[in-house]
C-alpha cells in the first residue's frame, strides 16, 4: 500500500542550504488531525493557488454535492466565485450551481520547464486541453513566464527548499501575473532535502522539513507582494517518522508534539492521491474513492496524511474535521502503459477524476504529467513523448471546450433537477456559465457495465444539448421543450446543457 519511488524514475532537486532565514512561527489557524510511498514516478514541482473553496460531504437531492463550500441540500455545497455577471437566475428552488469558471480554473498539470525541457513545447497542448495550471519549479522562470504569456497558465511554485530562491521566483511570477501558489517540500519520504545545513526526510528526522516549511508560510504572508497568494504544505507528510506537526495546517494548542503548538505551516493540505492507487487496478468509482477525504484506501489519501499518519500512525485532524479541511492534489495520474486498460481507461479516468475531485472539495487538481518521460521513465503523460495527443488529451479538450467560459459568476442559479435510478458509481456536478447556460455534468464510474437513468428537469425546458466527452465538443442530440433526459452511461461524463 506504501509505495516507494525509485528515484530513477524522477529528476531529483537539488538539496540547497537555506541557513539565511530563521523565521518566528506564525500562531493561530486549524486544529486538526510514514518511509515511502506515494504515486508511480512523481516530479518536484509546485501547485498554483488563487479561489479558496473547500467543501465537505453532505446530503443529496440529486446525488451529491458541489465543490466547496455547503449547499444544504448537496454535497459539499456551491464555490461562490468572484465578481462577474450573475447570469440566469435558473429556478426559485433546487441544486446550487458552481460557476463553470471556478471548476475550469481548478484543473492542473505537472510540466517540467524547471529541469530544462523546452517550455516552447508546452504552448500548444495547453492551449488545445484548456488546462489553466501548471506545478513546477523556480529556474529557467524567463521561459516560463513566456509560458504563461502565451496560455494565460498559472504556477504552483516550489518543491525544494530553497527559501531564498522560491521567494525571489514567486515575486517574478506574481508581477507577470503567472503566480498561483507556493508549495512545500516535494515527497521528503523519497526525495530527502537539505534546510539549514541538515538533511531531513527519509528516515531520518523531519525535523529540518518541517522548519522549511514554516519559514516558506511565514516569509510569503509577511511579504507584502506575496502576502495573498496561499501556500500548499508539504506532499506525503503521512510518513514522518518524528511527529513535528505536518499532518496539521497549523499545529493545535496542546499538542504536546516536535514543533511548538501553533505553528503555522500551510493555507491548504497536499496530498498525492494517485486515482492509480497503491493497488494499481481499475475498480467502480475509482476516482471517487480516490478524493474521499476520509477514505483510509489504497489512494494515498487525506485520511492517511492529515488523519493519522500512514508511517508512524501519528494523529492528525478528526474525521469531521477532514471534510471541511482546505486541500489540493499536486499530483495524480494513471500511466497508459502501466496500469490496466491503456489509453483509453487513462483518458476517461482521469477526467473523472478532475470532477470528483471538485466535487468532492478539492480546490486544485494537477495530474501528474503533461508529456511523458519527462518527470520520470513512466507514460503517465497527457501526451506522448513526441508531443502527439493521447486520448486524454481529446477529453479533456472536449470537456473543457463545452464548459468554456472567462467570467466567474457572483451569484450562480438554481437548477431544480433530480436523478433517477442513480447507482452509486453515478455522480453529478451541477456548473453555470456567465451566459446563464446550465451545465449539468454526469458521469458513471463503472470499470465495466452500463447504467440507465434519468434526469428529470421539474420545469420542461425549451432547449437541452447532450454532449459526450468521448465523442467530441458538439451535441450529440438537442432535445426542445423536455422535462425528462434518459441517460444511458459507462464509464465517463456527458454534459446537459440546459439553455433555455
Amino acid at each position: 500500500m506504501h509505495r516507494t519511488r525509485a528515484p530513477a524514475d524522477h529528476l531529483a532537486w537539488p538539496s540547497i542550504v537555506g541557513a539565511a532565514f530563521a523565521l518566528a512561527p506564525l500562531l493561530g489557524g486549524c486544529s486538526s488531525g510514514s518511509s515511502s510511498r506515494a504515486g508511480p514516478g512523481q516530479d518536484g514541482g509546485a501547485d498554483a493557488a488563487g479561489d479558496c473553496c473547500t467543501g465537505g460531504d453532505g446530503g443529496s437531492r440529486a446525488e451529491g454535492g458541489q465543490g466547496g463550500g455547503g449547499d444544504a441540500g448537496h454535497e459539499g455545497g456551491a464555490r461562490e466565485g468572484g465578481a462577474g455577471d450573475s447570469g440566469a437566475p435558473g429556478d426559485s428552488t433546487g441544486v446550487i450551481a458552481v460557476s463553470a469558471n471556478t471548476f475550469l480554473g481548478s484543473l492542473g498539470v505537472n510540466t517540467h520547464i524547471d529541469q530544462g525541457f523546452d517550455a516552447t513545447k508546452y504552448v500548444m497542448p495547453l492551449q488545445y486541453t484548456g488546462i489553466r495550471n501548471l506545478r513546477d519549479g523556480e529556474r529557467n522562470l524567463a521561459s516560463t513566464v513566456r509560458v504563461h504569456q502565451q496560455t494565460g497558465v498559472r504556477v504552483d511554485l516550489g518543491a525544494g527548499t530553497d527559501l531564498t530562491g522560491i521567494l525571489a521566483a514567486g515575486k517574478t511570477l506574481a508581477a507577470a501575473g503567472a503566480l498561483l501558489s507556493f508549495e512545500g517540500p516535494n515527497e521528503p519520504n523519497n526525495f530527502p532535502a537539505t534546510y539549514g545545513g541538515q538533511q531531513g526526510g527519509g528516515s531520518g528526522t523531519w525535523v529540518p522539513i518541517a522548519q522549511y516549511q514554516r519559514d516558506l508560510y511565514a516569509a510569503v504572508k509577511g511579504d507584502a507582494t506575496l502576502g495573498q497568494y496561499p501556500v500548499f504544505s508539504v506532499s506525503e507528510d503521512g510518513a514522518e517518522t518524528d511527529d513535528v506537526g505536518l499532518q496539521f495546517l497549523t499545529i493545535p494548542a496542546g499538542a504536546g508534539i516536535g514543533m511548538p503548538d501553533g505553528t503555522k505551516y500551510a493555507d491548504y493540505a497536499n496530498p498525492h492521491n494517485y486515482v492509480s492507487g497503491n493497488a494499481g487496478t481499475y475498480v467502480d468509482n475509482v476516482a471517487w474513492q480516490a478524493a474521499d477525504p476520509t477514505l483510509n484506501g489504497s489512494w494515498d489519501g487525506l485520511s492517511g496524511e492529515y488523519g493519522v499518519t500512514w508511517g508512524k500512525h501519528f494523529q492528525g485532524y478528526s474525521t469531521a474535521a477532514l471534510q471541511a479541511l482546505p486541500r489540493v492534489t499536486t499530483e495524480t495520474g494513471w500511466d497508459s502503459t502501466g496500469n490496466p486498460g491503456g489509453e483509453p481507461v487513462q483518458g476517461v479516468v482521469l477526467v473523472n477524476t478532475y470532477l470528483a475531485q471538485f466535487k468532492r472539495g478539492w480546490t486544485y487538481t494537477f495530474i501528474y504529467e503533461l508529456v511523458d518521460q519527462q518527470g520520470s521513465t513512466g507514460d503517465q503523460g497527457i501526451y506522448h513523448a513526441d508531443f502527439t495527443p493521447k486520448l486524454l488529451a481529446t477529453y479533456i479538450h472536449d470537456l473543457t471546450t463545452v464548459l468554456a467560459d472567462t467570467v466567474t459568476l457572483a451569484s450562480p442559479g438554481r437548477l431544480d433537477y433530480t436523478v433517477a435510478g442513480e447507482p452509486a458509481t453515478v455522480h453529478d456536478l451541477l456548473l453555470q456559465k456567465s451566459t446563464g447556460a446550465f451545465e449539468l455534468v454526469v458521469w458513471d464510474e463503472r470499470a465495466s457495465g452500463a447504467d440507465s437513468v434519468t434526469v428529470n428537469l421539474t420545469t420542461p425546458r425549451k432547449t437541452v444539448n447532450l454532449y459526450d466527452v468521448t465523442t467530441g465538443s458538439t451535441p450529440t442530440k438537442t432535445l426542445s421543450n423536455v422535462s425528462a433526459v434518459p441517460l444511458s452511461l459507462s464509464d465517463h461524463a456527458v454534459v446537459i446543457e440546459v439553455l433555455e
